[in-house]
């Protein structure tokens, strides 16, 4: 094999790996559009509200460093949480810039119908605990290699 068949054999699709992180996350997309839908939640509302369940009462930046957003993208977000019931946002008594977000009843008591959507997200994968805890770690691994070599502009 000569060098522009080894870079021909780089360039095509099936060999890219952000093309395979790519499709699996269209493919997880749409199992957890199926799986929240019953909660009135979308993806990223998910994300917040798993957040808040963690530990209530955080600041807006505090959730954006958690799940990599930024406040431009996060405040309409929880807004609509906030419009649904889910959630309040008010200014931090110490530092009237800073936006808390608590967990209204609505909020915590959703956490316990949410238990079924990682059931039926482990239904769907089909593979054992040990199997999603490698990978988990694997794309964790990945994720940090990639933030350490990449410059944030």
């Amino acid at each position: 094999m000569n060098s522009s068949d080894t870079s021909r054999d780089l360039l095509q699709l099936d060999n890219q790996l952000c093309f395979a992180l790519y499709s699996t996350n269209l493919a997880l997309s749409r199992t957890y559009r199926g799986l929240l839908t019953a909660l009135g939640l979308t993806y990223p509302q998910y994300l917040v509200m798993l957040v808040l369940w963690e530990r209530d009462g955080q600041t807006v930046s505090s959730i954006g460093e958690k799940l990599f957003l930024d406040s431009a993208t996060l405040t309409p977000l929880l807004k609509r949480l906030q419009s649904a019931g889910l959630v309040t946002r008010t200014r931090a008594a110490q530092d009237e810039r800073q936006v808390e977000i608590h967990l209204t009843y609505a909020g915590h008591a959703l956490r316990n119908r949410a238990q079924s959507v990682p059931e039926g997200l482990f239904c769907a994968m089909d593979c054992s605990p040990d199997q999603l805890r490698t990978l988990k770690a694997q794309l964790e691994d990945l994720r940090d290699k990639l933030s350490r070599a990449t410059p944030t502009v």
